[in-house]
């Protein structure tokens, strides 16, 4: 079979489960780690036949996808600002919001040395290690809930030759004498009322850890990691958090309710309230 004649395979075979983008997407990522190709190199070569071999391993990628499985998962890999990190099912697949989030911390951080820098909530790594990629003069620690993750956040650390501290602990319970210049944070955020609208892969195969808080304390995380950044970040010292986009003004009157005034909010690429800046003075 022709690579071009396997990607309208791949379109109506999915057609009840993504849409025409989506699955051309799906199966340039799918063609690509196989047969080892870049983007443009892949569409130059559409009408040249398959071998066997690469013919199964694309269609066994396709039944894999078939029952939403990420395309992430089934690789194994995930793109994320520059880099390629190792995922599974014990990590979030790194979303492009939290690209945005990443690239605000390292302009604002960028040409200070010195700086102490804590992450909370791993997963992958894919936060404090992209931090320390480009930034690496600042110093970065990071914890996790789960000894999982945090595994596969060291692979990961590893592979990109990153030097990252790594924690395990539970943020809402965890003390240290530590001091930071600099938190940042994706906790969970999503409330049990908004699973309907999810799609399926992420509710089967994304880590619910990592992903949901009760309808009744939507910002127990947030709340406790502010607290916590009240108690362990020098004076002038900045948090930043990924937020809910449901729940941008709920995160700010719970941040000024802890004294906490000097806030920065920002929307996503999709106009979506999705980052805020703190900055913590005493």
């Amino acid at each position: 079979m022709r690579i071009g004649e396997l990607e309208e395979h791949f379109q109506l075979e999915l057609e009840e489960i993504y849409d025409i983008d989506e699955s051309k997407a799906l199966f340039s990522l799918a063609a690509e780690n196989v047969l080892k190709l870049s983007p443009s190199k892949l569409k130059m070569i559409r009408d040249i036949s398959l071998s066997f071999i690469d013919f199964q391993k694309l269609l066994s990628i396709l039944n894999d996808l078939k029952i939403g499985k990420p395309i992430q998962h089934i690789l194994g890999e995930a793109h994320f600002y520059g880099s390629i990190f190792k995922v599974n099912e014990h990590v979030l697949i790194p979303r492009p919001e939290t690209e945005e989030l990443v690239d605000w911390v390292i302009h604002d951080l960028a040409g200070r040395a010195d700086i102490q820098v804590l992450d909370i909530g791993t997963g992958s790594g894919c936060i404090p290690i992209s931090i320390k990629k480009y930034l690496p003069q600042v110093k970065v620690t990071t914890i996790d809930i789960s000894s999982r993750a945090i595994a596969t956040a060291q692979e990961n650390a590893n592979m990109i030759n990153t030097d990252v501290k790594f924690i395990e602990a539970d943020i809402l319970t965890y003390k240290t004498d530590l001091k930071f210049d600099v938190i940042v944070s994706n906790p969970p955020y999503i409330r049990a009322l908004e699973k309907e609208a999810m799609h399926q892969n992420v509710l089967s195969f994304e880590p619910h850890i990592a992903l949901f808080v009760t309808d009744d304390e939507p910002l127990i995380f947030y709340s406790k990691i502010a607290d916590f950044a009240l108690s362990n970040l020098n004076n002038n010292g900045l948090l930043y958090f990924e937020i809910n986009e449901y729940l941008g003004d709920e995160t700010l009157n719970m941040l000024k309710d802890k004294g906490l005034d000097t806030i920065e909010l920002r929307k996503d690429m999709q106009g979506k309230d999705r980052m805020v800046k703190v900055l913590v003075n005493r």
